[in-house]
């Protein structure tokens, strides 16, 4: 069992930033970062590599959203900058065992985000 924990959600204005952060109770193959807006479909956001660290990030964050990690805390972290409106939407880690790909394994509870015009 792996145990996933986010924090840093809140409400920023458009063009502003915020750091999320996901707390691993052990580590695995990889992180990821997903999103889901209401009424709409979640969206793979970005991934990290606990070993080499190794990132992908989806289209529309590539640029503006950096993950990263620190090994020795088990947490993974996601800067967001030059955030906008469509940004907004319960974000979620999740666990992935083995392997690089688009199905995880273990979830996260999310933490909120939301940009403001």
């Amino acid at each position: 069992q792996v145990y996933l924990v986010e924090s840093g959600g809140g409400l920023v204005q458009s063009g502003g930033s915020l750091r999320l952060s996901c707390a691993a109770s052990v580590r695995t193959f990889s992180i990821g970062w997903f999103r889901q807006a209401p009424g709409q479909a979640r969206e793979f956001v970005a991934a990290i590599t606990w070993t080499g660290g190794r990132t992908e990030y989806g289209d529309s964050v590539e640029g503006r959203f950096t993950i990263s990690r620190d090994n020795a805390n088990n947490t993974v972290y996601l800067e967001m900058n030059s955030l906008k409106p469509e940004d907004t939407a319960i974000y979620y880690c999740a666990a992935r065992l083995a392997g690089w790909g688009l199905k995880y394994d273990y979830w996260g509870q999310g933490t909120q985000v939301t940009v403001s015009s």
